[in-house]
């Protein structure tokens, strides 16, 4: 009897374990089509959407959540415990994490977040294109150009970071003309030569006029170089010249130094450097002058059938008795009656056609392509003042000597391009200019003189074929009794046709700086002046507009370059101008 009820209770056992397994699997069956079915309901929204915003629910192999434990004891519900098998049978269990009032989060705070973010980023990259549409704009190179060459210098620099799309697009000629000739440029001056705890640094300061700004360069090729003139045209600086000491390196010593006949260029829109053909003779401080020619200007051959010949003493003092060609005879006839209003002097014989102003309006991407520098005077290797001169073509890249200047015309103190001319002014008061086409030079004779003060030696400047020059004289108290004399600076500008000085203007600043150095763009002539008084080195930087009616300075900077400079820099500055 027992072991027929041991078998008994064995095999009922069995029963309800299989129908415990069979109710199982249907739960499972049953909970898999409830989970599909609220899928398709919501998948409207989850394509709106990108991504369902349920708990998501992890099974394990008998159905419902994998955290399956049953959570009502905690909400103080013990009649909400899991039902009986058989009160359950097709409905399966009800989600945990579902949307139930007494549900709970399956995962740790923030879990459910970050696998919701991995599981569904294609869908936030959809989400989010439409912004990323707006933001990644293509434009066409051309458009695109058209926006970067109107930045000012500054801003298409920090451009040229972005990528390297934007730096090639703003680096080629194409563009470099375009901005050119777009009149977005705006005037840049650089200042060389400065000093510093006694070394020649190299440091190249920067002005940027417009936005009135200043920037730093460090031009490693120029440290312990000092005593070079500059010349700018197109995007380009011209360093010629210099001296360098050979004991004391790097400092301005002038006891055993090295004179120098090399030529560097320096370009501000990349900030590179190179070289090119060195002159034929050492000079430290020449005098410069750079003018833009026509292809089809011939200046080797010119150069070369008078590089010999020198000027005699003029008889007449207005030019010389000897020229290479006896027809211009009368050239000379109507320089001796120039105060004639019917004369024509020599200046208009220039063939305007092949020789162009130093600042013309690039109109022939031919013809800008092509320039000519002039170096003339300056001190030689043994300190000794020079009289030749030399010229460079930029297309061969070669110097070539020029006809020295007149014998009594003395030492050259400055000098200027204007309209195919090469003006030079002498320690002794002398107006010379040299036809660059033609290559001489004609001793000019002014009516009247300028008054000058000899320690300060007067600065030539030529804006839109306007010859001026800035001279200080002594100024007798405005005509006020008692007022005790004082010395000025003033503007004059030379009437080309009759030869004949004009005072212009008065410069505001009293002239504290011999070596005061003036260059013009346009029609606006910058200036700096650096001096030391009580135990400082100031710096003033002025501009004045000489195509209005009443010229008048204004100053544009002060005291913003030489408060860390030395002495020595009022004497080896020198200054360009750039329309960048």
């Amino acid at each position: 009897m027992i072991s027929e009820r041991l078998m008994g209770e064995g095999s009922l056992r069995r029963d309800f374990e299989a129908l415990s397994l069979s109710q199982r699997l249907v739960r499972s069956v049953s909970q898999k089509l409830k989970k599909k079915n609220h899928i398709d309901e919501g998948e409207e929204e989850d394509d709106v959407r990108g991504v369902s915003l349920r708990c998501l629910t992890l099974y394990v192999r008998g159905g419902g959540c994998k955290v399956g434990a049953d959570t009502s004891d905690e909400f103080g519900d013990p009649g909400s415990r899991r039902r009986s098998s058989a009160s359950e049978e097709g409905k399966g269990f009800a989600s945990i994490c579902g949307t139930d009032e007494a549900t709970v989060d399956c995962f740790s705070y923030g879990v459910k977040e970050k696998l919701w973010r991995r599981n569904n980023r294609k869908a936030l990259e959809l989400e989010e294109s439409p912004k990323n549409s707006r933001m990644h704009v293509f434009l066409p190179d051309d458009i695109l150009e058209m926006c970067l060459m109107r930045l000012p210098l500054t801003s298409l620099m920090n451009a040229r970071l972005v990528c390297r799309k934007w730096r090639y697009l703003t680096s080629t000629p194409r563009f470099m003309q375009m901005r050119r000739e777009g009149l977005y440029q705006s005037p840049w001056l650089f200042v060389f030569g400065v000093v510093k705890d006694g070394y020649c640094s190299g440091e190249i300061h920067a002005l940027d006029v417009s936005l009135n700004q200043w920037h730093r360069l460090d031009a490693e090729v120029l440290k312990g170089r000092f005593l070079f003139s500059v010349a700018s045209i197109w995007d380009d600086i011209y360093i010629v010249g210099g001296c360098s000491s050979l004991t004391n390196y790097g400092k301005v010593d002038r006891s055993s130094f090295k004179t120098h006949k090399g030529v560097l260029v320096f370009s501000p829109l990349t900030r590179s450097w190179h070289k090119v053909a060195s002159m034929k003779h050492a000079r430290s401080t020449p005098v410069l002058g750079i003018c833009e020619i026509s292809s089809d200007c011939v200046i080797t051959r010119n150069q070369q059938n008078r590089q010999e010949r020198r000027f005699p003493r003029s008889r007449i003092g207005v030019v010389s008795d000897i020229y290479e060609d006896p027809h211009r005879l009368s050239v000379r006839r109507q320089l001796r009656n120039s105060l004639d209003e019917n004369d024509v002097s020599l200046f208009s014989n220039v063939k305007p056609h092949k020789v162009v102003k130093q600042r013309s309006d690039h109109s022939n991407a031919k013809d800008c392509k092509r320039f000519v520098m002039i170096a003339v005077g300056g001190l030689g290797s043994w300190d000794e003042p020079l009289d030749s001169g030399e010229i460079y073509d930029s297309v061969s890249n070669k110097w070539t000597e020029i006809q020295r200047l007149p014998v009594d015309f003395g030492a050259v103190c400055s000098g200027v391009v204007c309209d195919g001319i090469f003006f030079v002014y002498s320690e002794n008061d002398k107006l010379a200019g040299y036809d660059i086409e033609r290559g001489y030079w004609v001793g000019i004779q002014t009516f009247p003189s300028p008054p000058r003060v000899l320690e300060y030696y007067p600065k030539l400047i030529a804006c839109n074929s306007r010859l001026f020059m800035l001279s200080v004289s002594w100024c007798e108290g405005d005509g006020e009794i008692g007022r005790r004399n004082k010395a000025v600076r003033k503007l004059w500008e030379l009437d080309l046709m009759h030869l004949n000085w004009t005072e212009v203007s008065t410069h505001p600043d009293a002239p504290m700086d011999w070596n005061a150095a003036f260059v013009a763009d346009q029609n606006f002539i910058f200036g700096v002046e650096m001096f030391k008084i009580f135990g400082q080195v100031l710096d003033f930087l002025t501009m004045c507009d000489v195509s209005d009616t009443e010229v008048k300075w204004s100053h544009i900077s002060r005291n913003h370059v030489a408060h860390e400079l030395d002495a020595s820099s009022c004497m080896t500055k020198s200054m360009a101008v750039l329309h960048l």
